[in-house]
């Protein structure tokens, strides 16, 4: 078992680790900063993602780990298959240290938070959808009021709600139904869905806004997979009905489906945020899809660890308050000709 302590000394902040099993007697202190690497570390278990993660440079985080072990008289991390992995000693100090990090954090922090001088850089896992509906039109409000504030964003992947949980993704943003077990789910918005085609195509020849669920499973579809999964929003409503498309092409990309419907007659449904968008970008005519095809909400992920940080709690925020009405803002700027779903 592991013991932490801290103590105020006068000009640093101070830490006791003291093994208490098979007689160890508590060992000299260790200073918080270096603390604060090792919880990094044993978390990572990476000294490059540990560098990356504190914004430092490798070395500095491979003296700090040579003064680690030498202070604990342990490895703490040792190769293994090309990986690195946790010794005895490092896996016991692991979850008290991850705890005690948690507890000192908002201890250390100002007691007061301020957007304008906010200088951290966050990491949104988002798709390309998340960032034209949701980041894109709050990026000049948030650089406004936080200038050093920065943004990367990064894919979906298999393992994102594991990195959400170690700090290593701050938010995510998805239109999957979200657990609340794994994660703090914030509303965007309800989305629609919508149909893109070629304004020529034989569909528009009856005039109607909106497609019927016969006429839609009639003709070849351009097909959206989301993630390392491949999700596919529309497969998933067609399959409760069972009932099935013809997928002409499958792409991963949003912002690449639009080019291509080209002169085929393949129709292409998306969110009805991005068709429209992409059908003034694309010169394609805009229905709204079936009733069958249902719509979805939009969430913010964040994961209890970074709740209550008050930075990460004022980016959600951001993201989630005054989301424009990207349908209308699309229709001010359409011709007539493009039948924008309503």
């Amino acid at each position: 078992m592991v013991a932490i302590a801290v103590r105020l000394c006068r000009t640093s902040l101070h830490i006791d680790i003291a093994a208490h099993s098979q007689g160890t007697s508590p060992i000299k202190p260790v200073d918080a900063n270096l603390l604060t690497t090792l919880a990094i570390l044993l978390q990572t278990r990476s000294i490059s993602r540990a560098a990356k993660r504190m914004g430092v440079s490798q070395p500095t985080v491979s003296r700090s780990l040579g003064q680690l072990r030498a202070a604990l008289a342990d490895p703490l991390l040792v190769r293994s298959g090309g990986r690195m992995a946790l010794t005895q000693r490092g896996a016991e100090l692991a979850q008290p240290l991850e705890a005690w990090l948690a507890t000192t954090s908002t201890l250390l922090q100002p007691a007061t938070f301020s957007p304008a001088t906010l200088d951290r850089r966050f990491t949104v896992a988002a798709s390309d959808y998340g960032v034209l509906s949701v980041l894109s039109p709050m990026l000049p409000s948030i650089q406004a009021v936080a200038p050093a504030c920065r943004i990367d964003v990064t894919p979906y992947s298999e393992d994102m709600f594991q990195k959400l949980a170690a700090g290593e993704i701050d938010i995510i943003v998805h239109g999957f139904n979200p657990d609340q077990a794994v994660a703090h789910a914030r509303p965007l918005f309800q989305e629609t869905q919508s149909v893109i085609l070629r304004r020529d195509h034989p569909l528009l020849s009856s005039g109607a806004t909106a497609l019927s669920f016969h006429d839609y499973l009639a003709w070849p579809h351009i097909a959206i997979s989301i993630g390392a999964a491949g999700y596919d929003h529309v497969d998933t409503c067609l399959a409760e009905l069972s009932a099935r498309r013809q997928v002409l092409v499958r792409v991963p990309y949003f912002y690449a489906a639009p080019d291509l419907i080209g002169g085929s007659d393949a129709i292409l449904t998306m969110p009805s945020r991005a068709a429209n968008r992409f059908a003034n970008l694309h010169n394609l005519a805009c229905l709204s899809a079936p009733d069958e095809i249902a719509g979805f909400g939009y969430w913010a992920l964040v994961h209890e660890r970074s709740v209550r940080d008050a930075a990460t709690q004022w980016l959600t925020d951001m993201l989630a308050s005054g989301q424009p009405d990207l349908v209308a803002q699309a229709k001010r700027f359409a011709t007539p000709q493009l039948g924008l779903a309503s």
